[in-house]
């Protein structure tokens, strides 16, 4: 069973950082939903539910995200899926059910790293950055190669671009794990990235894509066996093969849905067409062509706000 031998709700985040720095077996408590369930004890556990992040805030060129967000609060942000091209909507839309998605926390999601996120994979592919109370604002894509560090998300910032995206996902079952996730973003070029391999989401972009904004079919072709070419594995969900096998096709369709070139794919859940944003229409008017550490599918061992 897991214990908390002491409860804490900081009113400020400096104060929950050094409780978190106090004590070595001190941890910092998202949503709680993927708690892991073992033999263990933790000394004091940090609730950050007063801190006051729990607030989407958008300002001229960014959104800024409290870490306490929850996944439903944003999912239905209509301000930021609009301008995001509802690659989030789409991202989570499967993660169980409305209920769950009101209790887990984008901070901790995004903390946690986790092999199978959805979250993780659909912020990577944006511009987008983490602010951390000890190592201050960096990138997500250098955040999600970096070790676990006692150190507390406040945080996630979304720059505003005019964004082409796509997100694309195959599960076994509805509200399932994914078996391999993609989602692709044209800001600035092409960033793709591929998540649940089964481990952390990984980014390709610039010279490692070599995706031009205007491409060629041979170059589409290009692209997306470099993305077969990441680092995979095998589990209960899917071989390495198989997973190869959809890191090339998902890339190919989320890279393809985004510049417009064919029909973004249908949502089982509303048959309504959904709204499409304007980096789809003008990547159709142009008459476009077109660290690998591994993270555990549960919170980690010493589980920080991996507890989303």
């Amino acid at each position: 069973m897991l214990q908390f031998k002491n409860y804490a709700r900081p009113e400020t985040v400096e104060e929950a950082y050094e409780l978190l720095r106090k004590g070595r077996m001190n941890r910092v408590l998202g949503g709680g939903v993927w708690l892991r369930l073992q033999e263990r004890r933790i000394s004091t556990v940090i609730d950050l539910s007063a801190c006051g992040l729990d607030k989407i805030e958008e300002t001229e060129d960014s959104f800024v995200i409290g870490s306490m967000v929850t996944l439903h609060q944003l999912e239905t942000h209509a301000a930021f899926n609009d301008a995001t091209c509802h690659v989030f909507e789409h991202a989570v839309r499967d993660i169980v059910g409305t209920q769950m998605r009101n209790c887990a926390t984008v901070g901790g999601s995004v903390f946690g790293r986790f092999g199978f996120s959805d979250v993780l994979t659909a912020l990577l592919a944006l511009d987008c950055e983490v602010e951390l109370v000890g190592a201050g604002v960096v990138s997500l894509a250098t955040f999600a190669s970096m070790p676990y560090e006692r150190d507390i998300l406040t945080h996630v910032i979304v720059h505003k671009h005019d964004y082409a995206a796509n997100y694309q996902a195959v599960r076994r079952s509805a509200t399932d794990f994914p078996v391999l996730n993609v989602c692709a973003a044209r800001w600035d070029g092409w960033h793709v990235a591929v998540g649940a391999r089964p481990t952390r989401a990984r980014l390709l972009e610039g010279e490692r894509l070599s995706l031009p904004a205007e491409f060629t079919p041979e170059q589409l072709d290009a692209a997306c066996d470099r993305l077969a070419e990441l680092p995979v594995g095998s589990n209960m969900r899917g071989s390495e093969r198989y997973r190869r096998h959809l890191a090339r096709e998902l890339g190919r369709r989320a890279i393809r849905q985004a510049a417009g070139l064919e029909p973004v794919s249908p949502d089982p859940a509303a048959p309504a067409p959904r709204t499409v944003c304007a980096g789809h229409a003008s990547a159709a008017s142009a008459g476009v062509e077109t660290a690998n550490d591994p993270a555990p599918t549960q919170a980690p061992k010493g589980g920080d706000p991996a507890c989303s």
